[in-house]
C-alpha cells in the first residue's frame, strides 16, 4: 500500500499548479495586450496571486516557479514554437490557435524542455488540468495530444523505460 504524500508536498504541488495557472493567464494577457514581461510579473505578483479579484479567489502560488515559467516561455519561444507547430495538425499552425491554448502549449513545452526534474507525464497532466479551467473537453484532448507528442520527442527515454 502506497503512503500518502506528506502534507507539505501536497501544498507545494498545489502552489505549483496555481503558479502554472497564473503563468498561463499572464502569458495570455501578454499576448492579447502586449504587456511587457516585467510589468506582467509585477502585476500578477502584487495584485492577483493569492488574492481575491472580481469575486474569484486566486490560490497562493509558488512565485519563483511562476516567474520561471513566464520568463522561460518568453526567452525560449523561438525554440519551442516550431516544436509545437510540428506537433499540431497540418494546416493549424500555432499562430491560428486560440490565444489561451497557445499560452498553455508554450508553458507546457517550456517545462517539458527545461524541467527534467518533473516527470513528463506530470507536466502534461498538469497542463491538461489548466486547460480544463479555460476550454471545452475536445480542446483539452488537443492539449494532451500535442504535449504528449512533444514530451515523447524531448524525453524519449522516460517513455522507453516505461515501455521496457
Amino acid at each position: 500500500m502506497a503512503k500518502p504524500a506528506p502534507p507539505n508536498l501536497d501544498r507545494r504541488a498545489n502552489k505549483r499548479g496555481a503558479a502554472r495557472l497564473a503563468a498561463v493567464q499572464a502569458l495570455y494577457q501578454m499576448d492579447i495586450a502586449g504587456t511587457p514581461l516585467h510589468e506582467i510579473l509585477a502585476e500578477f505578483e502584487s495584485h492577483w496571486i493569492g488574492r481575491e479579484v472580481e469575486g474569484e479567489q486566486y490560490l497562493p502560488a509558488e512565485a519563483a516557479f511562476f516567474r520561471e515559467i513566464v520568463g522561460g516561455v518568453v526567452a525560449e519561444q523561438r525554440k519551442h514554437d516550431p516544436l509545437i507547430d510540428e506537433a499540431l495538425a497540418k494546416g493549424w499552425p500555432l499562430k491560428r490557435i486560440e490565444t489561451v491554448l497557445r499560452a498553455i502549449l508554450r508553458a507546457g513545452a517550456y517545462e517539458l524542455d527545461k524541467r527534467s526534474d518533473i516527470p513528463a507525464r506530470v507536466i502534461v497532466s498538469e497542463y491538461v488540468d489548466v486547460a480544463h479551467a479555460f476550454v471545452e473537453k475536445d480542446e483539452t484532448g488537443m492539449i494532451n495530444a500535442v504535449l504528449d507528442q512533444i514530451a515523447r520527442r524531448l524525453r524519449a527515454s522516460e517513455f522507453d523505460r516505461a515501455a521496457g
